[in-house]
């Protein structure tokens, strides 16, 4: 992989540094030039082409060297990936549970460029979506189909146009936050959604209002540090917004107050962290990107992502698993797991996972955990073969208990 990042570092130093373009525009501005002069003198015809003939001779052989220098670092770059990652077949789509879902698949990506704030391609995505559609319905009904198409904002897969306004509105918060440090339009939001914030238990408004006043306790636009102009506009807008923040955040606000008295030597304080967090922006930016889609109903992270990193990062395993399967002569057997522990990273792990200490499987919906008085956790067919009916003793302890008295766990 490191040579794969060299060849990649070295080629765009290599593009940057081209001359080919400006090589071009050399050229162009040469036959222009001429141009204007023949059309103003055409009697000097045959002398300004003849002077144009080696210019322009040496701009091309300028144009073919940098080329060349271009496609020599282009070639070294595939090879070293060539070097990474070698051809291998795929594994196996025989069995390919969503090429008959095409409908999830369109929504996906549907929904992941709107997430990126790519609303062009959004659109255009959506309007060829909306031709095929069409097509489809005029050959039903060509073929004597009785149902029609559904128009295009009550397909399943394309998202209303009320959510492509509700994503407009997060990007353009976003860019208010990120690019011009304005945190108005996001504390404005949360205040118009404070009771469905307040009902997950989010504090986002209160993050918002507490980084506003360590921006303006910083100088707010001027950014000079904490000047006392700062300092005070950051009081009088705690004295504003804080109070209704009281109750449930008393210790936060009289910390932010309380940073006032160390002022002159805020970096040695105990609220340098609070004052001096570089991710401070990043974070709360994060925040509210994440409780904007949970009020949305959906994730923070588009699941086309995360489905298409998580496979980025079980494809090797799986072409591993193919080659032995191929080599032994086995078959992928297992209908609702893979056959192989895929290590990802806990951010991708979503689901608890119980593995039965008895019969070493995978709980199910319908062999769910069971917990025994004494509190170690089973499968519910290991419960069954253990008791037959009757009080039995736990597998792991001493104590005996009644199969009646297991309870159903939730992960």
């Amino acid at each position: 992989m490191e040579l794969v990042k060299k060849e990649h570092e070295r080629l765009a130093k290599k593009i940057k540094a081209a001359q080919g373009i400006k090589n071009v525009q050399t050229t162009i501005d040469l036959l222009q030039s001429a141009r204007d002069a023949i059309a103003s003198d055409s009697s000097q015809t045959s002398i300004t082409l003849a002077k144009l003939q080696n210019s322009v001779k040496s701009s091309f052989d300028s144009i073919n060297d940098s080329l060349k220098d271009t496609h020599s670092s282009l070639n070294k770059y595939s090879k070293a990936l060539d070097k990474l990652f070698k051809d291998r077949p795929l594994p196996s789509t025989e069995h390919d549970a969503l090429a008959s879902q095409e409908h999830l698949i369109n929504r996906a990506i549907a929904m992941h460029l709107l997430r990126e704030g790519q609303f062009s391609v959004a659109a255009t995505f959506l309007s060829e979506m909306a031709e095929k559609k069409a097509m489809e319905s005029q050959q039903q009904a060509s073929t004597g189909a009785s149902e029609n198409a559904a128009t295009l904002l009550d397909i399943d897969e394309v998202p209303s146009n009320e959510v492509r306004k509700q994503f407009a509105t997060m990007y353009y918060i976003l860019h208010e936050m990120k690019e011009n440090n304005n945190l108005l339009p996001a504390i404005q939001w949360s205040r118009d959604n404070r009771e469905a914030l307040e009902a997950r238990g989010s504090n986002l408004e209160f993050e918002l209002c507490r980084l506003q006043f360590v921006w303006l306790f910083h100088g707010g636009p001027d950014r000079q540090g904490p000047i006392p102009t700062g300092r005070q506009e950051a009081l009088e807008y705690a004295r504003r917004e804080f109070q209704s923040f009281l109750p449930r955040y008393l210790r936060e606000v009289q910390q932010l107050i309380g940073a006032m008295a160390f002022c002159p030597n805020l970096q040695d304080s105990p609220y340098k962290a609070i004052f001096n967090n570089p991710s401070a922006w990043e974070d709360v930016a994060h925040s509210f990107t994440r409780e904007f889609c949970s009020l949305l109903g959906l994730s923070a992270d588009s699941p086309l992502y995360i489905a298409a990193t998580a496979g980025a990062i079980a494809l090797p395993t799986l072409l591993k698993l193919q080659t032995i399967m191929k080599a032994k002569r086995t078959e992928w057997t297992t209908e609702n797991e893979l056959p192989v522990e895929i290590p990802l990273p806990p951010s991708y792990l979503f689901h608890s996972i119980f593995v039965c200490p008895v019969s070493k499987e995978q709980t199910t919906d319908d062999n769910p955990p069971m917990m025994m008085p004494c509190g170690h956790v089973i499968a519910e067919e290991s419960l069954k073969r253990l008791c037959k009916g009757s009080r039995f003793k736990c597998p792991y302890c001493p104590m005996e208990s009644h199969p009646r008295e297991a309870r159903k766990v939730f992960l």
